[in-house]
């Protein structure tokens, strides 16, 4: 990378650290070259934990995933370097994403987020990229991204 990467990363790209799925590797790669690069910035909004938690939940219920893990898999979460932004500073930006271009209004608050802080919003939701394709918008696949960043 020519500079050091600014971006917005949300919870199905956070989950992939946690459990083993498509595209771990990049996801991997992606929060390593956070720990590694002190200019890189990581954006998510506040309830980007709740969505975490909610997976996991999920994952412990139906998938056998062991409750302890998800303890440290939340953990982990927390300690890495992101900056966390309040929702209600996105919901107005957000509401009129969402409306414009018919996407959840959640997946509109992480794309109002990228917008303010003029990176691309890296996400695993193929569908939301194909949703926004061609709109102005700066999203990125995390199957786009090498698994090795450097």
């Amino acid at each position: 990378m020519d500079r050091p990467l600014v971006c917005v990363v949300d919870a199905n790209v956070a989950i992939k650290l946690a459990v083993q799925q498509e595209f771990s590797d990049q996801a991997d790669a992606l929060f390593q070259y956070l720990a590694e690069t002190a200019e890189a910035r990581f954006y998510v909004p506040d309830f980007f934990y709740a969505e975490c938690t909610s997976t996991l939940t999920l994952y412990v219920r139906h998938h056998r995933h062991p409750a302890e893990k998800a303890r440290r898999d939340l953990a982990d979460l927390e300690a890495l370097a992101l900056a966390i932004v309040p929702t209600v500073d996105l919901i107005q930006d957000a509401l009129a994403i969402a409306l414009a271009h018919g996407v959840s209004g959640y997946d509109a608050i992480y794309v109002a987020l990228s917008e303010q802080v003029g990176g691309p919003l890296v996400t695993a939701d193929g569908g939301l990229v194909r949703a926004l394709a061609g709109k102005g918008f700066q999203l990125l696949h995390l199957s786009e991204l090498e698994p090795d960043l450097k």
